[in-house]
């Protein structure tokens, strides 16, 4: 509720508007709702809250004793407290972090003991850049962000020193300054656990000779001691699961790999070409769509080139020769193997029933692959574990489209974890699934052999499975989160919502409520509804932004919740930053219905 009553806004030095500030109230949708569940006095005892429970959150299993224990947390607020609860204090409840979108206490609820293959893995790519590929600080800062949100996989670029006697992490042959490898080591042993207790994997992108590979061997296995997993045999037949590699750490690395002078060249001429027109937008550019253009309610084009990656991960003559000269110490280090075999992609695809290994793809390769190779990349994920990165021309730190790669089976979906923005949100999306412990379970289709050896095609024309209603009710906690002239100098902010799926081709959409003028207290009361062909894949997108006529739309919150754990009913759901983290205030009430 509104502390003040009114509200001041500067037109010009001799002229100022005021405004009412209004007090959150129940939407008309929700008293309906109220007096249906409460007696004739107009109380909801807790008989009458359990009803609702189950008959409209859906909360099954709920007793009559936690409706009462709801009631009494909300006593304060009711002179009925000893009955039950009257309209306001329903309303605070509905509107309570207790009455989140997603149950947090469900907890990691998937099963755990499936090998490693059959998991989506929240995955960093450059984990220790600050900002842009080209000219950013290296620090174990980003590192340790990452690993609070629950990052599972972290990328290190591993270079000698200048006096060749020491190991760096760096991207090489940029004006990135260094950070010590043994900082970034000791960082991730110390943070590595404190989000999720499952594995953590580092990916070493190595450009050592075979007496500093030594040294690293010896710096990890100093650090890491007994959590270090270190595989009986050089290679795996199968991965292990994640419950059985719990506060383990994992090595996964490759032959180096060698930059040409010319794709460093070409890569700084990009950075030197000038604004990049959606980068730098309040809340970055659209995400591009896997049917073409974006997916938007706006006419926009997707400004990314599809050029070739700038920075292909290819194995050289002599990078071959410097592994196989390499020290036996660190080979033995290495329990994920990777690399690109020789004889292109048909042969990197095909799978070894007799071990199981990594293989790296740039997105601008998924998506050429995807387009001919489309079911053998599915088999290929099944039991071995494929990492997409990003483009070299990405040199802002941007990301792409994550989907092109999950519905393909890749596990390691490799982001700019620096780089904000919506295609960022959808990976923070996915992974706040299965207790946002960094692993979620690919869906049973991705997994399974028909009789005939057939699997699944990410081309196919799928069977609407389900469809997802969504009621968008009213907003707040700008007021409190926002200074009063953060939206528009001259009066409150005109706020609107744009609300959508990101899954499959055919699922993918985005819509738009009306735009609220003059209120920190918007109240839309639309309904929309998302048919879903493939709902163990779809990412409800909610962002709320505020009008501008003559400048770009100012951003006012978003938040990305995975549809398959969405909890039915009425729900207060919680917006984050363009950062994604969680405002203290701003919330929408919403309603969710599987039809």
């Amino acid at each position: 509720m509104a502390s003040k009553q009114k509200q001041t806004y500067s037109v010009c030095f001799c002229c100022r508007r005021r405004f009412k500030l209004g007090i959150s109230e129940a939407p008309s949708q929700i008293r309906e709702l109220y007096h249906n569940y409460s007696d004739e006095s107009a109380i909801m005892t807790a008989s009458h809250l359990q009803r609702f429970l189950i008959e409209v959150q859906g909360d099954e299993n709920i007793t009559e004793n936690e409706a009462q224990s709801i009631i009494d947390g909300h006593k304060h607020l009711s002179i009925f407290h000893r009955r039950g609860l009257n309209l306001e204090s329903f309303f605070k409840f509905l509107f309570s972090d207790n009455n989140a979108p997603l149950l947090a206490s469900r907890g990691v609820h998937q099963v755990m003991s499936l090998p490693l293959s059959h998991y989506y893995i929240h995955t960093g790519h450059n984990s220790y850049l600050t900002g842009n590929q080209l000219s950013s600080d290296c620090s174990d800062a980003p590192i340790i962000v990452a690993l609070q949100r629950g990052v599972r996989v972290i990328e290190l670029d591993i270079w000698p020193n200048g006096s060749k006697d020491d190991i760096e992490v760096l991207h090489g042959r940029t004006l990135t300054t260094p950070v010590a490898l043994i900082k970034c080591l000791r960082s991730i042993k110390e943070y590595a656990f404190v989000a999720s207790e499952y594995p953590v994997v580092i990916t070493l992108e190595d450009h050592l000779t075979p007496d500093l590979q030594a040294k690293v061997a010896q710096m990890v296995t100093q650090t890491f001691g007994d959590i270090l997993f270190c595989p009986s045999s050089e290679s795996l037949k199968e991965f292990p699961s994640p419950d059985s590699l719990k506060r383990r750490i994992i090595i996964s690395t490759k032959p180096p790999k060698e930059y040409l002078e010319a794709k460093e060249v070409q890569e700084k001429e990009e950075l030197t070409k000038g604004k990049s027109s959606g980068d730098e937008e309040a809340w970055g550019k659209e995400v591009p769509s896997l049917r073409g253009g974006t997916i938007s309610d706006y006419k926009q084009n997707n400004d990314d080139d599809d050029e070739d990656d700038l920075n292909e991960e290819e194995d050289s003559e002599e990078a071959e020769k410097s592994r196989q000269n390499g020290s036996g110490e660190y080979r033995r280090l290495i329990a994920i193997h990777a690399g690109k075999p020789k004889g292109g992609l048909v042969e990197g695809l095909k799978v070894d029933p007799d071990k199981v290994r990594r293989l790296s793809l740039s997105e601008s390769q998924l998506e050429k692959a995807a387009e001919t190779y489309g079911k053998e990349i599915v088999r290929f994920t099944q039991r071995n574990i494929l990492r997409v990165y990003p483009k070299g021309t990405r040199i802002t730190s941007s990301n792409y489209n994550p989907l092109i790669g999950w519905m393909h089976g890749a596990q390691m979906v490799a982001f700019n974890m620096q780089g904000y923005g919506r295609s960022l949100w959808l990976m923070q999306g996915m992974f706040k699934a299965n207790g946002g412990c960094g692993f979620v379970k690919k869906p049973d289709f991705l997994l399974k052999t028909g009789p005939n050896n057939e699997v699944f095609d990410p081309k196919a024309s799928l069977p609407l499975k389900t469809t997802l209603k969504v009621t968008v009710y009213m907003g707040e906690g700008w007021y409190y989160d926002f200074d009063h002239t953060h939206f528009d100098q001259f009066s409150p902010p005109d706020f609107y919502a744009r609300v959508g799926i990101a899954g499959v081709p055919f699922d993918t959409i985005m819509k738009k409520t009306k735009t609220v003028e003059d209120s920190w207290l918007p109240s839309w009361n639309e309904v929309f509804e998302f048919p879903l062909s493939v709902p163990e894949l779809a990412l409800l997108r909610i962002e709320v932004h505020e009008y501008d006529m003559s400048e770009k739309d100012d951003f006012g919150g978003q938040t990305c919740l995975p549809v398959w754990e969405l909890r039915t009913g009425i729900r207060a759901v919680p917006l984050h930053s363009r950062k994604g983290d969680k405002y203290n205030n701003v919330k929408l009430l919403m309603r969710f219905e599987f039809i």
